[in-house]
């Protein structure tokens, strides 16, 4: 597990979109430069053979921690990667102060949210709302 640098772009960029994790319209590469110069937040990595093959976007507001873009590789699926990552996920937030651990799956999204229900994340009972302002 190591904490990936901008030279990582194109690979990560390259396996967030393998893995459909493009918000509508966003730029996932912009999404990964701003989560490297914010000091509140990183991207977390596991590579293979020299290969970037499973992340994590990781950062925190000074209470909670959230995570987003969790992709594996799909050759790389059900190897325990994905639960490796939320660990250190984990462990990086706890070393920060973080307190709670949150993060926002997709509502048709079923397979990620067996993943979490079977790790121990829970439903939450409320709603996020958002848009973009930009």
């Amino acid at each position: 597990m190591e904490e990936l640098t901008e030279a990582d772009a194109v690979a990560v960029v390259r396996l967030w979109s393998e893995a459909d994790l493009a918000p509508q319209g966003r730029d996932l590469g912009a999404e990964y430069r701003q989560a490297l110069a914010d000091g509140a937040s990183t991207v977390l990595g596991l590579r293979q053979e020299g290969v970037v093959v499973a992340t994590v976007m990781v950062g925190h507001d000074g209470h909670r921690g959230w995570v987003y873009f969790l992709a594996v590789a799909p050759a790389q699926r059900r190897r325990g990667l994905a639960r490796r990552l939320l660990v250190a996920a984990e462990q990086w937030l706890a070393a920060r102060g973080a307190t709670r651990l949150q993060l926002l799956v997709r509502s048709d999204d079923r397979d990620a949210q067996g993943f979490y229900e079977h790790l121990g994340y829970p439903v939450q009972d409320f709603q996020v709302r958002g848009r973009a302002i930009v």
